[in-house]
């Protein structure tokens, strides 16, 4: 990727910040995925991490890129992700916020972030942070000038375990302010499942610590949905493609729920 204004931070031999799959997806859904990458840009290093810290949760959302690849095959939806870790900055989180570009994360340090002064900090967001987000919104924008109906889908995972705390959800339905019928439709149709344990708003609500459905779901009043999905249930091949079974059933469920 060429260097240019607003990507100085990214090298020839760096990804782009955003990847795109099934752009043509002719469904009303949206898939987002601000966690999905583990990249980190040469100019970087490694941010002080072990090889086992950019594995971590801390780092990615454990299969999140695999399960929206396979549910957009299935919803006949685009799926659009972050390429760089969240530990280069979080795209779910305002980036003025100190927590965008956490020192640490989990009891683990993260050196390469400490101490950053606001140029350092202006870079990150101007060459990642800010694409992403601006590609979400062209996407948006272009199919409600289209006449097409987009409901956001912000698919996340979480810890099976975290402070020691058990957590015994399978996935969760995160929602919070604006069009929030779709999200309570899908969390019924998902509980429609009997063998499925879901939580409303759980393990994490949904609330002003949230940057991307806030920033492009509330004030263009379109329907979403956070969904956070167990880790150790989709960190296979197989389990990425059981969970887009269950997921895309409650989707387009929840979406005749609410047509």
């Amino acid at each position: 990727m060429a260097k240019g204004v607003g990507n100085e931070l990214l090298g020839l031999n760096d990804p782009a910040p955003f990847g795109l799959f099934n752009a043509a997806g002719a469904s009303p859904f949206l898939l987002i995925g601000d966690h999905a990458g583990a990249a980190i840009p040469e100019a970087l290093g490694d941010l002080g991490l072990s090889v086992a810290d950019r594995g971590r949760h801390i780092a990615i959302d454990i299969g999140v890129h695999g399960l929206g690849h396979a549910l957009a095959k299935r919803l006949d939806a685009p799926f659009l992700h972050q390429i760089y870790s969240r530990l280069v900055i979080d795209c779910n989180r305002d980036p003025a916020r100190n927590d965008a570009i956490p020192a640490v994360s989990d009891s683990s340090r993260i050196s390469g972030n400490e101490a950053l002064d606001e140029a350092a900090r202006a870079s990150r967001v101007a060459a990642i942070h800010m694409p992403y987000h601006q590609a979400i919104s062209d996407m948006v924008d272009a199919r409600s000038a289209a006449g097409r109906d987009t409901i956001l889908l912000s698919l996340h995972s979480f810890t099976p375990v975290m402070g020691g705390i058990a957590r015994p959800w399978e996935v969760g339905v995160l929602h919070w302010r604006g069009r929030t019928d779709f999200a309570h439709a899908m969390l019924a149709a998902l509980r429609d499942t009997a063998a499925l344990t879901v939580g409303d708003n759980v393990p994490y609500a949904m609330d002003a610590t949230d940057f991307t459905v806030p920033f492009h779901a509330f004030p263009r009043d379109i329907a979403y949905a956070e969904i956070e999905v167990r880790q150790d249930l989709i960190d296979s091949v197989e389990g990425q493609m059981l969970w887009a079974d269950h997921l895309a059933h409650a989707a387009e469920e929840a979406l005749q729920r609410i047509s």
